[in-house]
Parts: C-alpha cells; sequence; structure tokens
C-alpha cells in the first residue's frame, strides 16, 4: 500500500513540475511576468525550469525520489514564499492557481520525505560519516 501511496505522491508532483516547464523555457508572458516581477528574469526563469526538470526526473526514479523530493520541496518553498511576499496569491487573474499547484507539489514532496523518513535517515547517517 505504502508502495503504490508514494507511487501516486510522486507522479502527481512530477507532473505538475514537468507541466509548467514548457512556460519556462518557451518564455511564456506569464511565466516571463513572474520572474520579471521577482527581479530574475530571465536566468531565474530558465535556472528555475532546470532545477524543475531536474527534481522531476529524480521523483519519477525509485532509487532517487528522495533527492527529487527534497528538490522539489525546496523550490516550492521559494515559490510560496515569493507568492505570499512580492508576487501575491493571485496572479494575472489565475485565481490563485500557481500557488494552490506550488502548495501541492509542497505537500507532496514532504509526504514522500515523510514516508521514506527511515531511508532518509539512513543517507543523512551516510553524509555525516555515521555507520548504518
Amino acid at each position: 500500500m505504502k508502495t503504490k501511496i508514494l507511487l501516486i505522491l510522486r507522479i502527481l508532483a512530477a507532473t505538475i513540475l514537468l507541466q509548467t516547464l514548457f512556460f519556462k523555457f518557451t518564455g511564456a508572458p506569464e511565466s516571463k511576468f513572474i520572474f520579471q516581477s521577482l527581479g530574475v528574469e530571465p536566468w531565474g526563469r530558465i535556472l528555475s525550469g532546470i532545477m524543475e526538470l531536474l527534481a522531476s526526473i529524480l521523483l519519477l526514479v525509485p532509487a532517487t525520489q528522495l533527492y527529487g523530493a527534497a528538490i522539489a520541496a525546496s523550490i516550492m518553498v521559494g515559490a510560496i514564499f515569493s507568492h505570499i511576499f512580492v508576487l501575491g496569491i493571485v496572479i494575472q487573474d489565475d485565481g490563485g492557481l500557481l500557488f494552490f499547484l506550488a502548495c501541492l507539489v509542497l505537500v507532496t514532496s514532504l509526504l514522500i520525505l515523510f514516508f521514506q523518513k527511515d531511508e532518509l535517515c539512513k543517507k543523512l547517517a551516510c553524509v555525516r560519516g555515521e555507520k548504518k
């Protein structure tokens, strides 16, 4: 059951991240507006797209899902803070859709990390140099 839930969470987060790449990489007006408002157009838009692509790929590969979830969660924290402190919840009459999607990806990523907390602890122990 846990494996199926994780698969659904991974696919959901990756799908949301992947669908936004078209707008970032083609320089869609909405995407340009967001990153111009943040003062990081075009490099911020392109770097964000690359990082979201990387997170999506890592999420879809079971062996690297923890890394993908951590990257996705980090990106979404930045996106949510940008919405709250700079952009606003609603951007160009989107009804708050982008904010909602960022929150959804953050929640799914955190759930992946939570469900895999034992594996995450093992990996963190390796980083600290402790024995497994």
